[in-house]
């Protein structure tokens, strides 16, 4: 298995939207159908263009991404075949690499995502609500050993 992380191109976008896509069914089934279809369009409009996106690829296939914005975790999602294999981990040992200490943004109800970035390190910050669903938002921040 060969893996490697490289800067997000244009025509990764289909493969992209299939890591989303995949991520979001077991992460985010809790999240209505009318913000996950905003999000959809989100994604490809607004978010890639105004973040600095990193893909995992295996064996030549996209399997996952990472979006940063600043030093914050705009979004991390691989699919849901290939959870627990290290390909997530990768992308965010990147983003470390790229900008020391991060943070992000995690939905109390994501357990996937939740247990993920406490293995890696992240600490609560906060707690809040997210505006447009009602569902509880976590602040996590992680900070580089020097």
């Amino acid at each position: 298995m060969k893996r490697i992380i490289r800067a997000y191109r244009d025509k990764d976008l289909a493969d992209v939207m299939s890591a989303w896509e995949s991520a979001s069914k077991v992460a985010h089934s809790f999240l209505p159908n009318d913000f996950q279809e905003q999000e959809r369009y989100n994604i490809p409009n607004v978010y890639i263009p105004n973040a600095e996106t990193w893909v995992v690829e295996q064996d030549g296939i996209v399997i996952g991404f990472i979006a940063l914005i600043g030093d914050e975790i705009g979004g991390l999602f691989v699919k849901s075949e290939f959870h627990g294999a290290g390909a997530g981990q990768a992308l965010v040992n990147k983003a470390q690499e790229l900008r020391g200490n991060l943070e992000v943004d995690v939905f109390k109800a994501n357990a996937i995502g939740c247990r993920f970035y406490e293995r890696y390190g992240f600490e609560p910050l906060k707690e809040s609500v997210h505006e447009q669903t009602g569902n509880k938002l976590l602040r996590l921040k992680f900070i580089a050993r020097k």
